[in-house]
């Protein structure tokens, strides 16, 4: 690993970069670091029994005396979902807005962490001096309340960090993005400008939210019966157009679904939604109202096997039962590598004669991006007129395609470094360099594992899912290593033992004929006797079947 070189001015990602998911990045002042954001990535389904991926902070621990606090631009799960993980190794004060601390607060209650963690709450008028870095912050428009874009004041000049953006002109919440402000800072002299990558393919400017409030007026005038609408519980702009719907057309809303009861209360209780009184219900009720008086807003666009809609669409859920001519909304679009998952709840609510609203957001009108799109990214160089640029939070192509809008706006061929996690940039004396790396990747969460779930175990449960399991049980003679009785072998996701009992039975006699051809010391070293066990059955179950399931023998002394 390269050693830092305390005499420049560093930023790196631990998280990121070439990915849609846990963002981490840092600025470093010699013995100072900054962190920005500390997310989470949910997993493929390659990653067998893995509850989340967050980012490798090996760098951190190592220089932990050094770090001076965690600063949040907002409070999506790909910039908060690993913070109680990180807060377990390392623990340091969370800088974030009120809304984003309200997120916060409650992942810290259910690790056990929030009396030990000091809080501050930040806006976008304020000032933190560190000892080597002031950092000051600006509004952004994004689909979640309070998100700000950060300025690291360092000797060496403005680093700039984005956050998510895009600059909507007419926000439901009239957070607007502090335009002026970015001005003024661009006019400063940005040495560096971070700014992120999502919509980098999509020509022209991102729709405004107050879109989609529109179709989502005509869909509650036009249904006849039940509502149901599924959307991000984050998305309180959409979230709060929903509710506003549901006043005009007379409709009480029933929520449903964990973080849709987590977040929606929060938001009610810091003031980012507007709920009129009496109009939420308890789920529990709603099958007792008149259909037509009723919306439920649930979680589950994204085809989550266990969220609220996927449950409905197989009357698999207590409270709400979807019937025919009741009307179903997708008010998201589908996460890439999700489209499977959502044409399947789709067609679970064809079959159960639902009205469904769903597919291209462009078509449907049921949902706008809250990413900036290609003119959108421009503007931001434009108003920052960055010396380097570093584009981050996107895959490889976002980011490539983002250097080539930086430097149609002026930024200097050369100017533009893409990163991988782990790519360390030194400035130094106002020249930027990227020669060096640190440690960086994935850390997978099992249950209330952390980074306990390494290669070998994940190839282990991929072959349990895709070719099973043999347990073979040995009685064996502790003083001569002789079989006391005959082995009994048990299957568990290989073959159905009572229609392969000819197979299993051959698997008996060949363990019996291995143990037998064993002599000496050999026969007492079970080690050994184990090892020669899952050789010989091994190769025979792939010649017979060409599978490789598990073998486990488990040997009993007598």
């Amino acid at each position: 690993m390269a050693k830092n070189n305390t005499n420049a001015l560093s930023i790196f990602a631990l998280g990121g970069l070439n990915e849609i998911g846990k963002n981490m990045y840092a600025i470093q002042d010699e013995d100072e670091i900054l962190i920005i954001d500390c997310g989470g990535k949910f997993p493929d389904e390659s990653l067998l029994g893995i509850d989340l991926i967050i980012p490798d902070i090996t760098y951190l621990m190592e220089n932990k005396e050094k770090i001076r606090g965690l600063i949040v631009t907002h409070g999506h799960e790909d910039h908060i979902g690993g913070i109680p993980y990180f807060l377990k190794k390392i623990n340091v004060p969370i800088y974030a807005s009120r809304f984003t601390l309200g997120l916060i607060e409650v992942k810290l209650k259910e690790h056990k962490l929030l009396r030990k963690t000091k809080l501050h709450e930040i806006n976008s008028n304020t000032v933190i001096a560190f000892d080597r870095i002031e950092v000051s912050f600006f509004k952004t428009s994004h689909s979640i309340p309070d998100c700000l874009g950060i300025v690291f004041s360092t000797e060496e000049g403005i680093i700039v960090h984005t956050g998510d953006f895009k600059f909507d002109l007419t926000p439901v919440n009239a957070q607007y993005s502090d335009v002026h402000k970015m001005a003024e800072i661009g006019n400063k002299g940005v040495l560096a400008l971070l700014s992120e990558s999502t919509n980098a393919e999509r020509p022209g400017s991102a729709p405004s939210e107050q879109e989609v409030g529109k179709h989502i007026d005509e869909a509650f005038f036009a249904a006849e019966k039940k509502i149901i609408i599924s959307t991000f519980a984050s998305n309180i702009n959409r979230v709060q157009q929903i509710i506003d719907a549901a006043v005009k057309t007379n409709r009480k809303v029933a929520l449903l679904g964990r973080s849709m009861l987590t977040v929606v209360p929060i938001a009610i209780e810091r003031g980012y939604l507007q709920v009129p009184p009496r109009l939420l219900v308890d789920a529990r009720t709603v099958m007792s109202l008149p259909p037509e008086e009723v919306v439920v807003l649930c979680t589950g666009s994204q085809g989550e096997p266990l969220a609220a809609l996927s449950r409905m669409s197989t009357s698999d859920n207590r409270d709400v039962q979807i019937h025919a001519g009741d009307t179903v909304i997708f008010s998201a679009s589908p996460i890439p590598g999700n489209e499977k998952d959502v044409s399947r709840i789709v067609n679970n609510l064809f079959q159960l004669g639902a009205k469904v609203i769903y597919g291209s957001s462009s078509i449907t009108g049921m949902h706008v991006s809250g990413h900036g799109y290609q003119e959108d990214l421009k503007w931001m160089l434009t108003l920052m007129k960055p010396k380097y640029f570093v584009p981050i939070h996107g895959e490889y192509r976002m980011l490539y395609l983002h250097r080539e809008l930086a430097e149609s706006v002026g930024v200097e061929e050369g100017n533009t470094f893409i990163m991988q996690n782990g790519d360390v940039l030194d400035i130094e004396k106002g020249e930027a360099r990227q020669t060096r790396k640190i440690p960086a990747g994935d850390t997978y969460v099992d249950s209330i594992d952390i980074g306990e779930v390494g290669e070998i175990v994940l190839r282990d449960r991929k072959q349990l899912a895709e070719d099973g399991m043999l347990v073979i049980v040995l009685t064996i003679s502790k003083e001569d290593g002789s079989m006391t009785a005959p082995p009994d072998t048990i299957s568990r996701g290989f073959v159905y033992a009572k229609d392969n009992e000819v197979l299993l039975g051959k698997v008996n006699r060949l363990v019996a004929s291995t143990i037998e051809d064993l002599e000496g010391r050999d026969a007492q070293q079970w080690n050994i006797v184990k090892r020669k066990v899952k050789k010989s059955v091994g190769q025979y179950l792939f010649e017979q079947t060409r599978r490789r399931p598990m073998i486990l023998p488990i040997i009993f002394e007598i």
